[in-house]
């Protein structure tokens, strides 16, 4: 028996369609309920659906009547607040292609974002790095926006591109994926197959606006479902958190595996409402997930997708307990293999995990990047770089990735693309990045360097500072007589040593 899993079939997303269209059509259902509460320890700041539409729809009108019009390309610099998913939905709405991106990425490295994408302009707040070389729109506007008429919503092909995200590309370039209006339609295969979410719920997600894990299972889908959204104010430290989720009754919780391991800190935790917690961005440890399910009395659900795919693999409350190593089981309506060179593996065996190229969450491609998102695909299956193998029950056991991407609190990062940064120190003559395990459960991006004496950290990271976001930076540097490379001197990341100098 081949590693393929074929569940049973999704239904097709309409002909005519519209992703934010799709978001808030609860809209009419229930105008008067509670969307989005941004919530902190003095108070909330509450939105009903009504009102968000009208914020959304009166933003795409500024757009239009700013000169933008569809498929101009927007580009995102705006912090964790409101007018990050108002802005985005309102893109879509009238087929403004935003571009989501980092609020920690500086000057530079956002530049290469413009010189990938050429958007039409950039909309800022102010505040995150931004480049003065195109036309910038502040956020600060917004506020007049929303009340303006609202705009029509364009309908039309759902394949055609709604946004584009980005991911660290191996090369060590970042990629721009480019994903159709359809994405949203394929994030309903979670609602049974992780989320068990329903319109009485009200989800709390641990993340800021602007990361693409908050926007999707924190906002996008609980407005799909008409949910109740509850998302920590920009300041509030993860030990709030506990106190937060108790005082809005919040009955589902999402996070990484990181805030997880910092709420623990505090001790025993009372949650009376909440039903169960999800987790993604990066593989969860066990020794998390158990010690969450005998502090709170609650099961934590994990999922596993990508920049190129919504999660795809996921457990979900009515499942049964799996082993540490389990991902889950292919969600409804996803066609998964574990794949080698020559196909699907039997059972058992280990390999590469694949999805089919007709899933409907499944990017339409890196853009203006032909042959690299062809590169992606063997057959009629892409291939996620991620290793696992099937069991006979089907569920997907993880086993690391097959390359020497790094995983930085949930974000996916080259380690050519730091190395790439620190090779510009001028006392540097090699380097050689990976991440290592510091303690159980916890890792940090080590660099390795050559050179012909010590160097001082402060004066590494103060330099690195200036180049790459916080979360791509190292945390520890070691000075080592050479790098291991094989017969062909390509570096091997993995011979790196284990245990750095501290």
């Amino acid at each position: 028996m081949t590693s393929t899993s074929k569940t049973d079939l999704w239904p097709s997303c309409p002909q005519n369609f519209n992703l934010t269209a799709h978001v808030l059509s609860a809209v009419d259902r229930v105008p008067d309920k509670i969307a989005l509460a941004v919530v902190k320890p003095t108070g909330a700041q509450r939105w009903s659906y009504d009102r968000l539409r009208r914020a959304v729809l009166g933003t795409a009108t500024g757009l239009l009547e700013s000169g933008l019009g569809p498929g101009d390309r927007l580009l995102m610099r705006v912090g964790n607040s409101v007018e990050f998913p108002v802005a985005y939905l309102a893109a879509i709405a009238v087929g403004i292609v935003p571009i989501p991106t980092s609020s920690q990425l500086t000057e530079a490295e956002v530049q290469v974002l413009v010189d990938i994408t050429e958007p039409a302009a950039i909309l800022h707040d102010g505040q995150t790095a931004c480049p003065t070389t195109l036309r910038i729109i502040r956020t600060e506007q917004m506020a007049e926006w929303y009340g303006l008429p609202p705009a029509d919503y364009t309908f039309g092909d759902p394949n055609r591109m709604a946004y584009i995200i980005f991911t660290s590309g191996t090369s060590g370039k970042p990629r721009a994926v480019c994903h159709a209006h359809r994405a949203i339609w394929a994030r309903g295969m979670m609602m049974d197959g992780w989320y068990d979410l329903h319109d009485s719920d009200r989800l709390m997600h641990a993340g800021a606006f602007n990361w693409t894990y908050t926007l999707g299972t924190g906002l996008l889908d609980p407005w799909t479902k008409g949910a109740t959204a509850l998302i920590p104010a920009q300041g509030v430290d993860h030990a709030q958190i506990p106190l937060l989720l108790k005082r809005h009754e919040a009955t589902i919780f999402a996070a990484a595996p990181g805030v997880y391991r910092n709420i623990l800190k505090s001790g025993h935790l009372v949650l009376p409402k909440l039903r169960h917690s999800l987790s993604a961005g990066e593989k969860l440890p066990a020794s998390i997930r158990d010690a969450w399910q005998d502090t709170t009395g609650t099961r934590v659900y994990e999922a596993f997708g990508m920049s190129e795919c919504s999660t795809f693999i996921s457990s979900a409350p009515g499942s049964p307990n799996l082993p540490a190593e389990s991902l889950g089981w292919p969600q409804q309506g996803r066609r998964i293999a574990i794949m080698d060179d020559t196909g699907p593996v039997p059972i058992g065996t280990s390999g590469i995990i694949a999805v089919h190229r007709g899933d409907p969450g499944l990017m339409l491609g890196y853009l203006n990047q032909p042959d690299e998102t062809d590169a992606r695909y063997q057959g009629d299956w892409f291939l996620t770089g991620d290793m696992g193998e099937m069991t006979e029950n089907k569920d997907i056991l993880y086993h690391g990735r097959a390359d020497d991407m790094m995983n930085a609190g949930g974000f996916r990062v080259s380690p050519l693309e730091v190395e790439a940064a620190l090779l510009a120190y001028p006392d540097i003559q090699e380097v050689g990045v990976t991440d290592i395990e510091i303690k159980a459960d916890t890792r940090v991006i080590a660099a390795y360097y050559v050179s012909d004496g010590p160097l001082d950290q402060a004066a590494l990271d103060s330099f690195i500072a200036e180049r790459l976001a916080r979360y791509k930076q190292p945390r520890l540097y070691t000075r080592i007589a050479s790098l291991p490379r094989n017969a062909n001197n390509k570096l091997l990341r993995r011979a790196l040593p284990d245990h750095p100098s501290l």
